[in-house]
């Protein structure tokens, strides 16, 4: 693991995690020994849009039972759940953070889907996959702390099988070129964070033979978010279960700082969906 891996992986380690979720569903009123993937859609879903965001970038794939999906960047498993729940697809997730993967792997064993799901504590740049062992690969809001582009495509282009999917939801680079204001949920400081344009997803698809078919500014969709959290946070506090548990105290400074570059324009979260061509 690189310093920059290893001082990723600390910034998203909290300490007792596992137990904190636990004790958060209890406060929620839900019983954390026979809890459901619904039930979880508050706190494990860390990315843009929660759970909404993952209803609309699937709405436009077609996983089945028999699809093999890899999930990069899987934090606590929110998404590789969400894909075993709606269709019943196998799901291996692999993330820096061991503290995401342990995490990962108990929320699984909870709900019910240990069978279908899998968790690898590894580099996006170097994970310990086959190759050509997967039909999909989904990515949500990971390469904002990948420096190397082209080695992140290259990686996922050599897991895929031919005719693979590679869908993706991140935060990239708008029109503003200006330097982003920290601590932002993804990253403390500048040195760990890596938000580039659009056109550079797209070279670095391009070279690893993975064609381009779909893309969408989710701006507007991330403010109308953010906007409605805002609100019900003024109204009510901070629900217990939520993804600030995976943020620690600095939560509410890292989520205004978003929507503060988000409005400023030097942030866009955006979909993107590839084909590996060849």
């Amino acid at each position: 693991m690189s310093q920059i891996e290893q001082a990723v992986a600390q910034h998203y380690t909290t300490g007792a995690l596992t137990e904190r979720m636990r004790k958060a569903l209890k406060a929620s009123g839900i019983d954390p020994n026979a809890a459901t993937v619904a039930d979880l859609k508050a706190g494990d879903e860390f990315h843009t849009g929660g759970v909404l965001a993952t209803d609309n970038l699937f709405a436009q794939l077609s996983p089945t039972h028999a699809t093999r999906v890899l999930d990069v960047g899987c934090g606590i498993g929110g998404t590789s759940r969400y894909i075993v729940d709606r269709y019943d697809s196998t799901v291996t997730g692999v993330d820096l953070t061991p503290e995401f993967v342990e995490t990962a792997t108990a929320l699984s064993q909870i709900v019910g889907h240990s069978q279908k799901t899998s968790f690898l504590v590894g580099s996006a740049l170097d994970m310990p996959v086959p190759d050509a062992g997967f039909d999909l690969a989904v990515m949500m809001h990971v390469g904002m702390n990948i420096e190397d582009k082209a080695g992140l495509f290259a990686e996922v282009s050599r897991a895929l099988a031919r005719d693979g999917i590679f869908a993706l939801f991140d935060v990239m680079g708008g029109d503003v070129e200006e330097p982003l204001t920290f601590p932002l949920p993804w990253s403390t400081v500048a040195g760990t964070s890596f938000v580039d344009a659009p056109d550079v997803y797209k070279n670095a698809a391009a070279a690893a033979g993975l064609e381009l078919v779909a893309e969408a500014d989710r701006t507007e969709f991330a403010l109308t978010f953010f906007e409605e959290v805002f609100a019900r946070i003024a109204e009510s506090g901070p629900p217990p279960l939520g993804i600030h548990l995976m943020m620690g105290e600095t939560a509410p400074e890292k989520f205004q700082n978003y929507v503060t570059n988000l409005k400023a324009g030097r942030i866009r979260p955006t979909e993107m969906i590839f084909k590996k061509t060849g």
